[in-house]
């Protein structure tokens, strides 16, 4: 995928399309893993069978933070052991997006 486009638009591209396409694999598959849910980091990696936390940290949850596609239930606390992660509006635009 071609993450270095974001914020720019082709001719024949939409903000959607767009979207789509700076969205890593590994992303797409945590925000239909998260889907309507709440959940903490050590559900969301059982769910997927993921078992190391640092690279499931650099690799789904930094970047689809980054892009705005989920974000914490407890931004005041990013630390917190109990904090849990949720889409976004965009995330959910996504995750309506992949399942087409």
């Amino acid at each position: 995928m071609d993450t270095a486009r974001i914020g720019h638009y082709g001719a024949n591209e939409s903000a959607s399309d767009l979207v789509t396409d700076s969205v890593t694999d590994l992303v797409a598959r945590l925000l239909l893993t998260l889907g309507p849910r709440s959940l903490r980091i050590s559900d969301l990696m059982a769910e997927m069978s993921l078992v190391h936390k640092a690279t499931f940290r650099s690799n789904y949850l930094k970047p689809a933070l980054t892009a705005g596609m989920i974000e914490m239930t407890d931004p005041q606390s990013p630390k917190n052991p109990t904090q849990k992660y949720r889409l976004t509006q965009l995330g959910k635009m996504m995750v309506k997006k992949l399942k087409c």
